[in-house]
């Protein structure tokens, strides 16, 4: 493994980094929240307002974390105390982060394996039964064996390293799971009613704007391109002092933007054809994914149990660069702090994630009584990650880097590889705007979470 000065992993070149990266950022997110997000806030509106904020928001916030992790050559947990001694707490809030959500997310990737298999083994019209998902995950055994299957992988991957585990990884999966998305999607064009679909989610009807729209797009950017959860300050850690961090940073967001929006292609067409060309089946939700396409794969025939395993497979890359991310932060964050070494680290990190992913597992099941906040308990840790512990380190961030410490320790870090053409973007961004949208994202979620507003 190539070593940085610090003795860290790294990756070998600028490619591995955004390869890893867009992984990070390309999973659930893309392939299940964009499309049904897309389609409930307006379809073309929805992606022109989040095509504007992925430049803008997004970008600044990346090439910030970025710049944090290779300027300290740190994770997260110290990364903060390094530069500046009075934000040394917020280290230990992210570290939170990434350790609440790979369990509950490798639960969800467990779904996605037991999805695939069946669609593989000949079980596909089985799952296209009213109440098979909610079945399924009600069930105790089951669930939790393909939720222990998708973190084992997850740790083997990470177990071998930066660059012969994560970096070789993100290499194959990502190309192949663009080449994927990309045919579903010219699949799905060639359905009955697709054009419809189509105009739907590519022509912007501002009739259709409201604030919603815009804080739905500002809180999927903030999910889809894994800022704040520390993901990106630990890939940035690894990244070569001679790769350029505002290059790969557009890279990533480019990666990450493209690859949802051909995944509402793939979706929004497909289950247009299936309605008959009515918006109503795509207000599915969360449950789209696993309630509303399996009906859509089976009155395909033939060619729909094909489409569905091609769909599934894909969506499990997608999920498996992602928690690979997850899992790698929490792992350099243990070794950072105690010291240890990388496979010591990543048995630590299976175990407290069998554990709390096993009790999120069950929430559906024998402990679905038990109830936090209302929540069910994986519905309770996405809360707490997403809607309430993400948007408060983001906040905290540009405050510390656009206030504190000063924008110049960022715009040097990446001015001393590359030229810096959205520096004043980037300032400004961090300075004044992305706070106020951050602050935004953290009350309506918190609001609409707690069922006091509708978004």
């Amino acid at each position: 493994m190539k070593e940085k000065e610090t003795g860290r992993g790294s990756f070998t070149n600028q490619i591995g980094f955004v390869m890893a990266a867009a992984g990070s950022a390309v999973g659930l997110g893309n392939l299940w929240r964009f499309p049904y997000l897309a389609a409930k806030y307006g379809g073309g509106i929805f992606l022109l307002i989040y095509i504007i904020l992925a430049v803008t928001f997004g970008f600044s916030l990346m090439v910030t974390e970025t710049a944090i992790g290779r300027k300290t050559g740190l994770s997260a947990i110290e990364a903060y105390g390094k530069l500046s001694k009075k934000f040394t707490f917020l280290g230990y809030i992210t570290s939170i982060v990434p350790v609440i959500i790979l369990p509950y997310y490798s639960v969800i990737g467990g779904w996605v394996f037991k999805y695939l298999f069946a669609f593989v083994s000949g079980g596909s019209s089985a799952s296209a039964k009213d109440g098979y998902f909610s079945a399924y995950i009600g069930q105790s055994g089951e669930p939790i064996f393909w939720f222990l299957l998708f973190l084992g992988v997850t740790g083997v991957i990470v177990l071998l390293g930066v660059e012969k585990g994560i970096e070789k990884v993100s290499r194959i999966l990502m190309p192949v799971l663009v080449v994927l998305t990309v045919g579903m999607a010219i699949y799905s064009l060639t359905l009955p009613h697709a054009m419809e679909g189509v105009k739907y989610y590519l022509i912007p009807d501002f009739s259709r704007f409201s604030i919603n729209t815009v804080l739905a797009a500002l809180g999927q950017l903030f999910y889809s391109m894994s800022l704040s959860m520390g993901i990106t300050i630990t890939y940035g850690s690894y990244m070569s002092k001679q790769d350029d961090i505002a290059k790969a940073s557009t890279q990533v967001d480019v990666f990450d933007t493209g690859i949802a929006l051909f995944a509402g292609l793939m979706i929004i067409p497909a289950v247009f054809s299936f309605s008959g060309g009515s918006t109503t089946q795509l207000q599915q939700g969360p449950g789209l994914m696993f309630v509303m396409l399996p009906k859509v794969f089976n009155h395909m025939g033939v060619g729909g149990v094909v489409a569905g395993a091609v769909f599934f497979l894909l969506v499990l890359f997608a999920a498996l660069t992602s928690s690979i991310a997850l899992m790698e932060t929490v792992v350099s964050i243990l070794k950072d702090k105690l010291h240890i070494s990388r496979t010591a680290a990543c048995l630590i990190t299976l175990g407290v994630s069998a554990v709390l992913g096993v009790l999120s597992s069950l929430g559906f099941g024998a402990l679905s009584g038990i109830k936090l906040l209302g929540f069910d308990i994986l519905d309770f840790f996405d809360f707490i990650s997403n809607s309430v512990l993400m948007p408060i380190v983001a906040l905290l961030t540009c405050l510390c880097v656009g206030w504190f410490v000063g924008m110049k320790v960022i715009d040097d870090e990446v001015l001393s590889s590359s030229p810096f053409r959205r520096r004043k973007l980037v300032d400004v961004m961090i300075r004044w705007i992305a706070p106020i949208f951050i602050l935004a994202i953290l009350i309506s979620s918190v609001l609409n979470a707690l069922g006091i507003i509708s978004i």
